[in-house]
């Protein structure tokens, strides 16, 4: 799940976010802060929704049960890393947020600024310190996203106290569904279903565009890759939002990552280990460029054919923000990162 100075690029997201959403501090007594889950309240400051149609009730399954939203959401808050994004192409600005990228100000996204509109919504904790709940409380939501999140059962039941929760999608370990999981499961709960699947077909037609006039990537494998410290490196399996990308982009992320990986969204390993990267296309995201250097220096990986003959790209999460894009992979970055990186790709 983050990017800047303590992000690693997802490399300890599926350790380190399970272990921040799972230790949400929700040891306060809920009740002195909960009001109707249907409360539309307005907190002094909080950022209102922009106009938004949709039908309800509405009801949806996910990981930890079924959640019928009543009516018309004004309130949301998003406790999923990436969750804010598809809600903003729904048409709902969420009041709430969890700032993965430490990114100031929040929405300065070159992706999702304009959907803000001006807007700031409330940070409620950094990717690495989880929620904080106070701030949660303070903003009396009415509907509560935790799709691209470690919230486990315990969790779920504690905020269902304050407001709907709408978790991760069903059939998925957490952080592991596809980005179109997520956005259906949104527009489910919004009751804007159709708006949903018309924004993925819009993203399917993109996808296609690019493998019909890149069929040289057809077969070819690829992989997104990260080294946050010297020494150690790491591969994102397929199921990761780097890699994803680039397979719906026409390539193939190889079964090795992805079974080494397991159930993590990286398989992590030392310079012994980086014939591993010996793919067709290897793409690289750091935070910042420093570790680029570094990287090439290596003298196991200046004996790659990868790096020999320049089939890796080096990309940073940030500055221009290419990595933080793909990390996010949601309906709003995706047309940004397919703009920015298929022609670095093609070089």
């Amino acid at each position: 799940m983050s990017r800047p100075p303590k992000q690693l690029a997802g490399v300890r997201r599926a350790r380190r976010l399970l272990t921040a959403f799972a230790a949400l501090t929700l040891g306060m007594t809920l009740a002195a802060g909960c009001g109707d889950s249907d409360s539309t309240d307005k907190a002094a400051g909080a950022a209102a929704p922009s106009a938004a149609g949709g039908s309800f009730p509405a009801t949806v399954e996910h990981m930890h049960g079924t959640t019928t939203i009543k009516k018309k959401p004004e309130r949301i808050v998003t406790i999923g890393l990436s969750d804010h994004e598809p809600v903003l192409a729904l048409g709902y600005k969420p009041v709430g947020v969890v700032d993965w990228f430490e990114r100031k100000p929040f929405t300065d996204w070159p992706w999702a600024k304009s959907a803000w509109g001006g807007t700031e919504p409330t940070v409620l904790g950094l990717r690495e310190d989880g929620v904080k709940m106070e701030k949660l409380l303070a903003l009396k939501p009415d509907l509560i996203f935790a799709m691209y999140s470690g919230v486990e059962k315990k969790q779920y039941d504690q905020l269902s106290k304050i407001a709907p929760v709408v978790a991760q999608p069903k059939g998925y370990d957490p952080y592991a569904a596809p980005w179109k999981e997520y956005t259906l499961l949104a527009g489910r709960a919004l009751g804007a279903e159709p708006k949903a699947k018309q924004l993925i077909s819009d993203i399917d037609a993109k996808f296609a565009q690019v493998r019909k006039d890149n069929p040289q990537w057809a077969g070819k494998t690829a992989v997104a890759a990260d080294s946050f410290k010297a020494g150690t490196y790491s591969a994102f399996q397929k199921g990761d939002p780097k890699s994803a990308f680039l397979a719906d982009l026409g390539f193939t992320v190889p079964e090795e990552i992805t079974k080494k990986a397991g159930k993590s969204n990286v398989v992590e390993f030392g310079s012994e280990g980086l014939n591993i990267l010996e793919v067709d296309r290897l793409v690289w995201l750091t935070t910042g460029k420093e570790p680029h250097a570094r990287i090439k220096a290596d003298k196991v990986y200046k004996e790659l054919k990868v790096a020999k003959e320049g089939r890796d790209l080096f990309l940073t999460y940030q500055d221009p923000p290419i990595g933080a894009a793909l990390s996010f992979n949601t309906v709003l970055s995706i047309p940004y990162a397919i703009e920015q990186t298929v022609p670095l790709i093609k070089k």
